[in-house]
């Protein structure tokens, strides 16, 4: 697995989240400041909550901005055993259940799977729970996370 290949993913798919974001907010604006949408009365609020929407999709637009910002700065580093697991890390865990998964560690926008040739990779931030309890992990520790009332332990299979 190719760490630049999957920030390049990674920033791709910002950019279009990014894209849609504006457009959103875009549409929020016209619908905020369309003469049609004028309050007639103290009730007539379809106005103010296009406004409050338009606020909410810039807000996000610029988190997006933010985030493609970390990620075009981040630098993936190859793996040093004697660090253990650092941001930048390729991840490879495996639960009690016998289900593998592949992490990518990085600085911004979790919750983005990505596929590596034909293996599925979840970006997460290190400030994840899962994220933060692997750093310094090596392969072969164990690591585990409260989820709720579900605890989830994961063993760590290889770190590149």
């Amino acid at each position: 697995m190719d760490k630049f290949l999957l920030q390049q993913q990674v920033l791709e798919r910002l950019a279009a989240d990014l894209l849609q974001a504006e457009q959103a907010a875009q549409v929020a604006h016209e619908a905020a400041t369309h003469e049609e949408n004028i309050a007639e009365n103290k009730y007539d609020t379809l106005g103010l909550e296009a406004a409050y929407l338009a606020t909410g999709q810039a807000r996000r637009a610029e988190a997006i901005r933010q985030a493609m910002a970390h990620w075009r700065q981040f630098r993936p580093r190859p793996c040093d055993a004697s660090l253990g697991i650092q941001l930048g890390a390729l991840v490879g865990l495996i639960n009690a259940d016998d289900q593998q998964q592949a992490l990518f560690l990085g600085p911004d926008g979790g919750s983005m799977k990505l596929v590596s040739g034909d293996q599925q990779v979840q970006v997460i931030s290190t400030e994840a729970p899962l994220g933060r309890a692997l750093l310094g992990k090596c392969e072969g520790d164990e690591v585990a996370i409260q989820v709720g009332p579900v605890r989830q332990q994961f063993e760590v299979l290889w770190v590149l």
